[in-house]
């Protein structure tokens, strides 16, 4: 999987949009500055996640921008596919379609068994899990997993 900015900068912008009070709205300048991202990409993300319905907006002098559902309603992977579309896929062709046969066959289960994994952790990951830093038990043991293995070839 490969992320963009785009998608990085939004899953950021949306896990800070999560920090905020109910009812309150925070300002597109005040949130570029709490996450580092370039004002102007942030206003473009804002909206594609307005038109997705995963942000609300007031215009005004104190309009802003606030989460249109309950920060554990919103997955990481709502964020994602807004953004950047459907979270794996292989040369835009459904798995069922895939040309593969004889020794590649089992190909299409690689590629199913890698979008179930992604999915188990984008979508049962909220964005209030991610702010408060309380990631799902099986979200923590991959990356525990995962943090041990990057050890081990530094060390190896």
């Amino acid at each position: 999987m490969r992320m963009s900015a785009k998608a990085e900068y939004a899953v950021r912008a949306m896990v800070q949009l999560a920090t905020v009070s109910d009812g309150e709205l925070l300002k597109t300048d005040d949130l570029a500055k709490a996450q580092g991202i370039p004002a102007q990409f942030l206003v473009d993300i804002l909206s594609d996640l307005r038109t997705d319905r995963l942000v609300r907006s007031h215009r005004g002098r104190d309009g802003g921008y606030a989460l249109a559902r309950p920060a554990d309603a919103i997955s990481i992977a709502d964020v994602l596919r807004c953004i950047d579309g459907p979270l794996a896929s292989v040369r835009d062709i459904g798995l069922g379609d895939l040309p593969y046969s004889g020794p590649t066959a089992a190909l299409t289960d690689v590629w199913r068994a890698l979008r179930a994994s992604m999915r188990s952790v984008l979508e049962e990951t909220s964005l209030s899990d991610v702010a408060a830093g309380a990631l799902p038990a099986h979200v923590v043991k991959l990356a525990d997993v995962y943090r041990a293995q990057e050890e081990q070839r530094g060390h190896g």
